[in-house]
């Protein structure tokens, strides 16, 4: 199964230089921002991250098209993993942990089943200047920053290519109004195996193209009907098996739990020139020593002028 999903990510990888051939357009931009000052006003474990997604395609009807390759998504990334006492982490909590990651992925829907399937890299350690960033940020807010020992122990440098299938179906309840099943598979920074499931209703989400965030599973919008306006109220869940996890290094001695167990609530706004998301996900334990669960929060705010 591996060495298909690789050979599928060769293929998108190689897509770029045909786009202006095919005719392809650019259709929108997305980004969510994931932090747990936001949902439970902690600071620790999955506790910042940012992702941004731009598409190029043919013309956007609020369908996805038929043929793998012909809408493209460039995806950017940045995640902090972090123990819950930055000054002092208590034995067997997570080390500290920093990742850059650029891919490109295409979906698309050959029938009934929507199909996203990409590559990326992420790169880890002290060279992402990430444990900088989070020092520097901490102490201009006043909250205590990672401390010196901290930051020797975190994850190491390193460069991870990654691959993910993601497979789904959108079933109608009603007007605007839908649940969608759906399977994914990873490879790489860490390499699991998940089924959950979302379910959409509103008229905000209607023809619009959505993104599924790595850190909260929340799908964010990157194209957005512009000419509806209103409320989508969103909620999901999903469970993994991960097998393995680059920031939780069986080396180190860490145990991953049998399961890995997200559960979300958002709400989409769109008005005539503004749109604000906003989500909660619940993240279940991730390894054996974790202290506790946690909440974190995610947003987008979109103004145009």
């Amino acid at each position: 199964m591996l060495k298909a999903i690789a050979a599928a990510a060769i293929f998108v990888l190689s897509l770029p230089q045909a786009g202006a051939a095919e005719g392809r357009e650019y259709l929108g931009y997305g980004r969510l921002i994931t932090n747990d000052y936001l949902g439970d006003l902690q600071d620790r474990e999955r506790t910042g991250a940012v992702q941004s997604s731009r598409v190029w395609g043919p013309e956007w009807t609020g369908a996805l098209p038929k043929n793998l390759g012909e809408l493209v998504e460039f995806r950017l990334g940045f995640e902090v993993l972090a123990p819950a006492n930055l000054a002092n982490p208590s034995s067997g909590s997570r080390p500290w942990a920093g990742a850059i990651s650029a891919g490109i992925h295409t979906h698309f829907k050959p029938k009934d089943i929507e199909y996203a399937v990409g590559a990326s890299l992420y790169v880890t350690g002290p060279q992402t200047g990430l444990g900088s960033f989070q020092r520097e940020l901490h102490e201009l807010i006043g909250d205590p920053p990672p401390s010196e020992s901290t930051l020797d122990s975190q994850i190491e440098n390193g460069f991870h290519p990654t691959v993910l299938v993601e497979a789904a179906r959108t079933i109608p309840l009603g007007e605007n109004k839908a649940i969608r099943p759906f399977i994914e598979g990873q490879a790489g920074i860490e390499t699991m195996m998940r089924a959950g499931f979302d379910v959409t209703f509103g008229a905000a989400a209607k023809d619009a193209f959505f993104v599924r965030d790595s850190t909260s599973g929340h799908r964010y919008r990157v194209i957005q009907n512009d000419k509806v306006e209103g409320y989508s109220f969103v909620a999901g869940a999903d469970v993994a098996y991960v097998s393995e996890s680059t920031f939780l290094p069986e080396n180190r001695g860490y145990m991953l739990t049998d399961h890995r167990d997200r559960v979300r609530l958002g709400v989409h706004w769109q008005g005539k020139n503004a749109s604000i998301f906003y989500g909660a996900t619940w993240l279940g334990k991730e390894y054996e020593t974790q202290p506790d669960d946690q909440v974190v929060g995610s947003v987008r705010i979109n103004l145009s002028f």
